[in-house]
């Protein structure tokens, strides 16, 4: 299992991306969270197995049609195997 801090900039607030973002993660049967943040960047808790955390990630960088991604920051974290779902907060 691997699990990963993604926050992400550019347009994506305001634009469904927390949305897209759940949906690509259940597809991928990722579990997690993803919020706004204050500062207009989007952040992302995900974990799952290795090949579908990297699938995600790649996803994260170009996001839905309707964003604009300029960069994402990806922190590697130690799994904690609680998430039940992936919600957005």
């Amino acid at each position: 299992m691997r699990r990963v801090k993604i926050v992400v900039a550019g347009r994506v607030q305001g634009v469904y991306f927390r949305l897209f973002t759940q949906n690509k993660a259940k597809h991928l049967a990722i579990l997690g969270t993803v919020r706004n943040l204050p500062d207009g960047r989007v952040e992302i808790y995900a974990e799952a197995e290795h090949l579908m955390i990297d699938k995600f990630i790649k996803w994260c960088s170009k996001g839905p049609v309707t964003a604009r991604v300029d960069n994402i920051e990806v922190t590697e974290l130690e799994p904690e195997l609680s998430y039940t779902a992936f919600d957005i907060i």
